[in-house]
Formats: structure tokens, C-alpha cells, sequence
């Protein structure tokens, strides 16, 4: 594995370095208690040849061997709840950074990942680092300490069996590492796929209503057929070189513990006094203890393996290039420009050379056909996207050189997707302006025809809400409730009354005139009979303003707008 893997870590684990330290005493205490017992086993077998004496003896040995177990489950316990605790603290740590990250990212690096991808980086693969951790902080170091440990008492006992036991070693380490190099790229694969799979369960049940009117069931079954299949595959290769790890090392381990066992009774065999029983028992008894942390260690490395593969997707997250705001300028409100500006969403153009002069406190309608760049130039000035080339300016101020913090809160939109809280109603409206009153919340319901819906609810205000609960109509007047008690000096409305029916959107229309009554406003629509009193209208097509001026010139020009206008008009005549 790649040290970057640990040095990335070892940024997260500073601010547990006294815990670190704390939980390397108690596992050093652990495993002095697990190595001072095979003495004491030994020396309880060797109270045989030796009669009532020995009785004595062993009554003594078994209250020592009562206080050392004790010492050493309770250390066991501290380390389990002390790697727990760091673990999963880093793990917490480690979200929240990539959770932040993701809140600065630019729009266009979430664009071009799936949502479910992201959801299972954050939390599936987080899981699986935390798991890893775990299990590395409680057995890692008390493997190794184990191994050094029995390996130093056989030295000290029989040189010659710890000779036997050291020449086995490599065998276990080789078989450690063959096992953890096949495991991890294994495991990646495992990720990857279970990530897209995530995604496509995302995407299937958020759009369940389109694929059951469009019949495409069968697509995305056989899609996830697809890549269910390709889990499975990946899923099977980590799982079976992961598992080759305990049959290699019990036959190991079962190669150790008979070679010490021949070895000491050949010593014992051949006159040596100091290889009693009870010695060769004790010999025996460190031979389990050195073989186990190697069975351990084995699986520790797989299980880092998969943490180390979950870790590189979150990091990668963590690490993902943040959106660079470094204005210091203040928003002046004034006239908007476009000057010159140059976009695309990928290599293909959209806007090009575009120039657009909006007065201050006009009313300005966006239309034209889908694709025309009506809600690019919304991404644009609210510096969701940033501009290829050219400039927009606000009064004399470059959007560029003002925080997006500072320029965004001078807007308020309304857009056709909506969004609502996991939250109460009040919550929901007052998103943009934290400090508002009761009443105030109340009277931006009212005027968008939601207070006696709220009125009629048992908890009024304090009812929980989620996307799910409310009509998409209820769920856009809530939006729109918002702007209109945050009153921003400009608005963005992208097809605002989309969901919402003709009888209610003549109803709030009055409130709409207030709302944007000597404010810039933008608003995007596809239905004309929205924006007839906008003080200009600009007709948009491949990128570019084709037409501009009021209701009556632009129908007086017999151009697209008129042929958009007359389109829908004709519609409605058929439908009445």
C-alpha cells in the first residue's frame, strides 16, 4: 500500500496523539499480561514433581495468574474502547470535510459525477475507512508487540526452538503480503462498483414516476442487472483472496506449533534438564501466541486494504479543487452587462460573444426555445459557472472580483426545481433571512395563498415538512414565500409559477409586482402570458439575444417571439 495512504491519515490523527499514546500503554499492558501467563502455565505444571509443596505453590500461582488475567481484560477493554473512540472520531472528522468540500466545489465537478457515487463515498466508504481503523489502532500494534514479545521469552528459554520458529517467519510474511496486494485492488474495484450502483438506485427511485410512464423498467433493470453482475464479480475476487488469509496461517501457525513440539521433546529426549514439562508447555503456549498475531496482522492488512481503497475515493472527495474566491469588492447595484462573454458546459460553445445591456430596477423576461441559454445566463450571474471570456458587471463592479458570498445574497431566486427541508414550515421560509418573526412568516405565506393551508394544519408553523409531503405546487409557493419575505434588492425567477395553476398564479401575480416593483429582475419563462408586463423581453436563441423589446413590439415584429406566442395561444384555443 502506498504510504500516501498514511500521511494523508496522519493529518487526521493529530489531535488524538495523547489517546494514541494512552492506548499504546494499555495495549502494552495487554500483551505483557498475555505473555506473563505461559510462565505461569508452566510453572503450574512443574508443581506436579514436586507434591504438597507444589499444592502450596500453586495456590500461589493461581492468585497471580487471576490478578494478571484481570490486568490484561481490562487493558483489552480500554484499547477496544480507546481505537473505537479514535477511530471513529477521525472517521466524523474526515466527513465533515468532505461533506464542507463539497458545499465549495465547483458546480461543474458535481455535475460530472453522479449523485449516488458521492452519497457512497460519503457514507459507504467512510463506513468501511472507519471499520479499517479500527481494526488497525486495536490489534495492529499489539500484534507486532506480541510477536517481538514471545519471540524474546523462547530466545531466552531455548534458543535453539526460537531459532526453528524464526526460520518459519518469512513464509507467514510473504503469504501477509501476497494476500494484501491481490485484496486491494480488489477491493478498489469493489468500491467503484458499488458506487455506481448506489448511483443508479439513486436515479432510479428519484425519477420513479418518468420511468414508469415511459415503460423503462426493463432499461434500468437490465442496467442494473449489469452492473449488479459486476459487483458480484469484484465483490467475489476480494472476498476470496481476503479469505485465503485464515487457512494460510492456521497452516502455518499448525507448522510452528509442531516444530516447536518436536524440537523441545528432542531436547528433552536428549538429557537437556532445563526442558522440563512445564517448559515445553510454556514453549508451546508462545508458539500459539507468535502464530496467532500473524493470523491477525494477515487480516488486518485486508481489512486495510478495503479501508485504504474507500480512503482514496474520500480523499479524493476531501481533495477536489475548491471554487477560488478571492474578491474583496463590494456589490454596487446598478445596470447589468454582459460583455463579450464566451460559455460552454464542455468543448461545444453555447454563448459566444454575447453583449446584453440591463438598465438597474428593470424588469427583464427571458424566453426562447430549450437549449436557447436562457438558464445559463441565471448560472452566469449568479457565478454557479464562470464565464470562458468577457466580463459581467454589476453598476461598475466585475462579478469576478466579489465574493460569491456577498454577491449571492443581493439575489433572491425562485427556480423551477424546487427544494424543501427535512424541516418545519418555519424553518423552510425563513432560510433566507434567519431573524424573521412569526408575523413576518406569515405575512410572505399569505401572499403567495399558503396561510390557510398553514392555518388548517394542527402544528401550524411547527409542522415538519419534507420533499415529499407537499404537492409541487405547495412546495414552489414555499420558494417563493422565501424571496418574498427576504426581499433582496434583486431577483432571479426561472420558470417560478411552473407547478403552480393559472387560478393561483393569477392570485400572487399582484404580489409578484410588488415583489419586483423597482428592482432588477430576471425571469426566465416558457409561459408568455407570465411576463407581458416586463419592461423588456429578450428572445434568446443559440446563445444569443435575437430579439429584444416590449409584448406589443415584439408581437408587432412578426418574429420568433410572435411565432413562440402565437404557438401557445393556438394550444390554448384547441384546449378550450
Amino acid at each position: 500500500m502506498k504510504s500516501n495512504f498514511f500521511s494523508r491519515l496522519k493529518r487526521y490523527l493529530k489531535q488524538y496523539k495523547a489517546l494514541l499514546i494512552v492506548l499504546l500503554i494499555f495495549s502494552a499492558l495487554s500483551v505483557a499480561a498475555n505473555l506473563a501467563l505461559p510462565i505461569i502455565y508452566g510453572k503450574a505444571i512443574d508443581c506436579i514433581a514436586i507434591g504438597k509443596a507444589g499444592q502450596l505453590k500453586l495456590v500461589d500461582l493461581l492468585w497471580i495468574a487471576a490478578l494478571i488475567l484481570a490486568v490484561g481484560a481490562l487493558s483489552e477493554w480500554l484499547t477496544e474502547i480507546l481505537s473505537n473512540r479514535i477511530a471513529n472520531g477521525v472517521t466524523k472528522n474526515l466527513r465533515d470535510k468532505a461533506f464542507n468540500n463539497l458545499q465549495r466545489v465547483p458546480l461543474k465537478q458535481i455535475d460530472r459525477r453522479p449523485v449516488g457515487d458521492i452519497m457512497s463515498v460519503e457514507i459507504g466508504d467512510a463506513d468501511r475507512v472507519s471499520d479499517g481503523l479500527i481494526l488497525g489502532f486495536s490489534k495492529l500494534f499489539s500484534s507486532v508487540l506480541t510477536i517481538i514479545g514471545t519471540l524474546v521469552c523462547m530466545i531466552v528459554i531455548s534458543p535453539l526452538v526460537a531459532l526453528v520458529v524464526a526460520l518459519v517467519t518469512p513464509l507467514s510474511i510473504f503469504t501477509a503480503g501476497f494476500i494484501t496486494k491481490r485484496s486491494y485492488r480488489y477491493f478498489k474495484e469493489q468500491a467503484k462498483d458499488y458506487g455506481e450502483e448506489s448511483s443508479l438506485i439513486e436515479e432510479s427511485l428519484s425519477s420513479l414516476h418518468e420511468i414508469k410512464v415511459n415503460n423503462g423498467e426493463r432499461v434500468f433493470k437490465d442496467r442494473f442487472d449489469e452492473l449488479n453482475g459486476r459487483l458480484k464479480v469484484s465483490a467475489f475476487k476480494a472476498t476470496f483472496f481476503s479469505s485465503l488469509t485464515n487457512p494460510t496461517t492456521r497452516f502455518i501457525n499448525s507448522v510452528v506449533y509442531t516444530s516447536v513440539a518436536f524440537v523441545g521433546a528432542l531436547l528433552a529426549l536428549s538429557g537437556n534438564a532445563a526442558i522440563t514439562a512445564g517448559v515445553i508447555i510454556t514453549l508451546l503456549s508462545f508458539a500459539t501466541r507468535y502464530t496467532k498475531p500473524f493470523n491477525d496482522i494477515s487480516s488486518i492488512l485486508t481489512e486495510l486494504s478495503s479501508a485504504k481503497a474507500s480512503a482514496d475515493r474520500l480523499f479524493d472527495l476531501i481533495e477536489e479543487p475548491t471554487e477560488q474566491d478571492d474578491g474583496e469588492s463590494a456589490v454596487e447595484l446598478g445596470a447589468v452587462r454582459f460583455i463579450s462573454v464566451d460559455f460552454s458546459y464542455s468543448d461545444k460553445p453555447l454563448i459566444k460573444d454575447f453583449n446584453l445591456d440591463v438598465p438597474s430596477g428593470k424588469k427583464v423576461a427571458i424566453v426562447g426555445p430549450t437549449g436557447a441559454g436562457k438558464s445559463t445566463l441565471i448560472n452566469l450571474l449568479m457565478r454557479f459557472y464562470d464565464v470562458n471570456s468577457g466580463e459581467i458587471i454589476i453598476g461598475e463592479t466585475p462579478i469576478k472580483d466579489v465574493k460569491r458570498k456577498d454577491l449571492r445574497k443581493n439575489f433572491g431566486m425562485v427556480l423551477q426545481e424546487t427544494w424543501i427541508r427535512n424541516a418545519s414550515i418555519r424553518d423552510n421560509v425563513k432560510l433566507g433571512k434567519p431573524d424573521a418573526t412569526d408575523d413576518e412568516i406569515m405575512a410572505a405565506l399569505k401572499n403567495v395563498m399558503l396561510d390557510g393551508f398553514i392555518e388548517r394544519l394542527s402544528n401550524g408553523l411547527d409542522t415538519v415538512i419534507s420533499d415529499d409531503g407537499l404537492s409541487q405546487g405547495q412546495k414552489q409557493l414555499i420558494c417563493i414565500a422565501r424571496v418574498m419575505l427576504a426581499l433582496p434588492p434583486m431577483l432571479i425567477l426561472d420558470e417560478a409559477t411552473s407547478n403552480i395553476d393559472t387560478r393561483t398564479e393569477m392570485k400572487i401575480q399582484s404580489a409578484f409586482n410588488y415583489l419586483t416593483k423597482g428592482k432588477t429582475s430576471f425571469m426566465v419563462a416558457h409561459r408568455l402570458s407570465t411576463i407581458r408586463n416586463a419592461d423588456v423581453i429578450l428572445v434568446m436563441n443559440k446563445g444569443n439575444v435575437v430579439e429584444q423589446g416590449t409584448h406589443e413590439e415584439l408581437l408587432a415584429k412578426k418574429g420568433l417571439y410572435n411565432e413562440i406566442y402565437s404557438s401557445q395561444f393556438s394550444v390554448l384555443e384547441k384546449k378550450l
